[in-house]
């Protein structure tokens, strides 16, 4: 048996899936056309902020929570015509996110490289 490593998966995700720069995502989230979905856990938003107006998901929760019929997805208005831009902490899980989303039939998705850690030092507001 052959078992992947996680840095293999995320090298995969990474040749198929669109990354975007910091930049880039800060003009998509100043022009409103896109849902900024911080997919860190609880305790790294606690330590580090959170992005101003992004949205939380934690990674296990995304495949359940980004459904249009989803209770979090009603509540937090997500608008599903938007891209939807996913980072967490370096680029890694956001990766590998993004091509669970594609699997899960989402077009217009993508994820920001080096995640909260380049993001902060571009212009995102930390709160």
């Amino acid at each position: 048996m052959k078992i992947k490593s996680s840095q293999t998966l995320v090298q995969e995700a990474l040749k198929v899936v669109k990354t975007i720069t910091p930049n880039e995502a800060l003009e998509k989230l100043e022009k409103n056309q896109c849902n900024l979905i911080d997919i860190r856990d609880a305790v790294e938003l606690q330590r580090e902020g959170i992005i101003e107006n992004s949205f939380h998901i934690p990674r296990g929760l995304l495949e359940f929570a980004i459904q249009p019929e989803s209770p979090y997805a009603k509540k937090e208005k997500i608008d599903f015509n938007k891209e939807i831009v996913l980072f967490c902490a370096a680029g890694g899980r956001s990766a590998l996110a993004v091509k669970t989303l594609e699997d899960m039939g989402f077009e217009k998705v993508s994820h920001v490289e080096g995640g909260f850690n380049l993001m902060r030092n571009s212009g995102f507001k930390v709160k």
